[in-house]
């Protein structure tokens, strides 16, 4: 790339060095979001649902 194309560049996004850390940051974001959730997380969630149901279910007595 020449000077040229990346002054065109930095002008057309209107960003200018912003928009490297942009284009990181969304690179990064896409990565966690292809991780999965552990199942350890989704355990702890699972009893944590359960205990908030029996004590809903407490209280309606």
């Amino acid at each position: 790339m020449n000077d040229m194309s990346s002054i065109r560049r930095l002008q057309e996004d209107g960003l200018g060095p912003n928009s490297d850390i942009g284009n990181k940051l969304r690179a990064l974001y896409g990565a966690v979001q292809e991780e999965g959730i552990p199942n350890q997380l989704l355990d702890l969630l699972d009893r944590l649902d359960e205990v908030e149901r029996q004590s809903k279910s407490g209280k309606d007595e």
